[in-house]
């Protein structure tokens, strides 16, 4: 006999045909092949050898053997009625049925897979003519796994193999495409300049290597000299996980600010002014001790004590009028500003909306109302202006420090005289304004007044502004000038003892009290735009709300 070499398992059937062509075999002198000798042991042990070895094969390859009956069931139904339908073939395979699904492929009429539910990896293969009519009613279920393919190749052929697998599959592969972004990493680090260091050292305390420092200052050099910066500065600088820098914000206050960033191929720098955002808030209270003290117990800051007496300057002299117990609500703006992580900052006060005051000196309501063009101005609750010809003041000052007299010891001369004017204490720098319109006739400097600025007014009224730090760099004599333009600032130049404006009056060539002139009052709301002015004053005072408030900043 002739022995074929085992390239593929065998099953059942085929071991009953190979079994069946042994026991007929005879040597040529007519003997059995285990008859006798050493000869007959020898074909006893292959005998042997091979029905154990198909049975371990059985028990390893469980899912091979068990599909392997797959070749008797398609015998059995290429034997069959050729009018039998798919679903017919696939109840005839129950072992195939019982590991997983059957899939016929309804592309092809001559392929039908079959997919165990286990974890086998062999793909088994048998041949059967299957007629087009019968696939083409058959119905599609796919399992990954082993696959039992039926084609129309009438002889048996039961072939094992490995599936192929997609490397995608594999627990240990992560494509970077079918995988979702790997998010940024960015390192913030916020400091602000203390007492004696410069950017450069606040930056190494906290770390940030030598070559990120000089970068920072090199590239920024383009719009701000870091030389300049001053204790309390705040920066915020963000880098990736490569510590390259992405982003370097430079503030000296809350609402300008110097930017670099990395815009993918180059660094861009620029000055920033941050756009702010109102918010309508209402603050009230009573006066303890002053006006300024009440509004900053109360958590806001002084400038609008600043600007709510200067709205009501023609009216009450916050110096001077203000007593323990007088009561005020005002309705205004909070601007607001957002920094680089979204949140939003509170900056300052803005405009003031609506304001009342009772309190000795008197009961004040004043609301603001723009118009058509923009311009707002501030009226009493009847449409009559609260502003009047000049202005009670020239800046926005925090005292005081000596008044109109006849009769004033001075503080450096030691000699008693009169002081003819108002002086004005305030910071060096604190803007100056005309008090009402008029022409510029001197601008220079005047012996013990120090840098002057003279005005001339209608009505023979003359305004003087002394001790001048410096001038508006665009004032000069002859220019005519609205009320409340800039022409210089708060210094102490002359005969001074420290920063202030000495603030004097004369009327037809005599000095009268700043506080005491006649002034004329503004004019009144158009009628025209009365009806639109009653609609905006009843919302505004609505808004404001009647009496004292114990929660004294309420968002509406």
């Amino acid at each position: 006999m002739r022995f074929e070499p085992f390239s593929r398992p065998l099953g059942r059937e085929s071991l009953r045909r190979f079994m069946s062509k042994l026991t007929k075999a005879r040597l040529s002198d007519g003997a059995w092949p285990w008859a006798g000798g050493s000869g007959g042991l020898a074909w006893m042990m292959i005998l042997v050898g091979l029905i154990i070895g198909f049975g371990a094969g059985s028990q390893l390859g469980g899912d091979v053997t068990t599909t392997a009956d797959l070749g008797a069931a398609a015998t059995e139904a290429e034997a069959a009625s050729g009018n039998a339908s798919s679903n017919a073939i696939a109840n005839r395979l129950p072992d195939v049925s019982a590991a997983g699904d059957l899939r016929v492929d309804q592309s092809t009429t001559s392929v039908v897979s079959a997919s165990p539910s286990t974890s086998g990896v062999g793909v088994v293969t048998a041949s059967l003519r299957v007629a087009e009519s019968e696939v083409a009613g058959a119905s599609s279920r796919k399992v990954a796994g082993v696959e039992v393919m039926i084609s129309d190749d009438s002889s048996e052929q039961v072939v094992a193999q490995y599936a192929p697998i997609s490397i995608d599959s594999l627990p240990i592969h992560r494509s970077s495409e079918s995988g979702a972004a790997v998010e940024s990493l960015t390192m913030v680090t916020r400091g602000e300049i203390e007492s004696g260091e410069s950017l450069g050292s606040s930056l190494r305390r906290q770390g940030i290597s030598p070559g990120t420092i000089h970068l920072i200052a090199s590239e920024m050099r383009k719009v701000f000299d870091f030389r300049r910066s001053r204790p309390g500065d705040a920066y915020r600088l963000g880098q990736d996980s490569d510590g390259r820098v992405l982003d370097f914000r430079y503030s000296q206050g809350p609402e300008e600010s110097f930017y670099l960033a990395w815009e993918g191929t180059r660094y861009t720098v620029r000055q920033e002014r941050a756009e702010l955002r109102p918010q309508i808030a209402k603050i009230a209270g009573v006066v303890d001790s002053s006006f300024y003290g009440a509004v900053l117990a109360l958590g806001e800051q002084s400038s609008l004590a600043s600007e709510f007496a200067r709205i009501l300057a023609w009216d009450i002299d916050f110096s001077r009028n203000v007593h323990p117990g007088d009561e005020f609500q005002i309705l205004y703006e909070r601007l607001y500003r957002r920094n680089d992580d979204g949140d939003e900052i509170y900056v300052r006060p803005g405009r003031v909306l609506a304001g009342h005051y009772n309190g000795n000196v008197g009961e004040y309501t004043v609301v603001y109302f723009e118009n058509e063009h923009g311009a707002g101005a501030y009226f009493r609750p009847d449409g009559s202006s609260v502003e009047r010809a000049f202005l009670a003041a020239p800046l926005e000052f925090s005292r005081i420090s000596s008044r109109f007299t006849r009769a004033r010891p001075h503080p450096i001369l030691k000699v008693t005289r009169p002081h003819p004017g108002i002086d004005y204490a305030a910071p060096r720098g604190t803007p100056i304004w005309a008090v009402a319109d008029g022409v510029v006739e001197y601008r220079a400097r005047a012996g013990a007044s120090g840098n002057l600025v003279r005005i001339r007014h209608a009505g023979g009224y003359t305004s003087h502004y002394a001790h001048l730090s410096k001038f508006a760099s665009d004032l000069s004599v002859g220019d005519h000038v609205d009320q409340k333009q800039l022409i210089g600032y708060v210094g102490s130049t002359g005969l001074s003892t420290g920063p202030h404006v000495c603030f004097r009056v004369k009327k037809d060539g005599r000095y009268v009290d700043p506080m005491r002139i006649a002034s004329p009052a503004g004019a009144p709301v158009d009628e025209e735009k009365r009806p639109v002015f009653e609609s905006v004053r009843d919302q505004l005072l609505a808004d404001l709300g009647p009496g004292p408030m114990s929660v004294v900043d309420e968002a509406l």
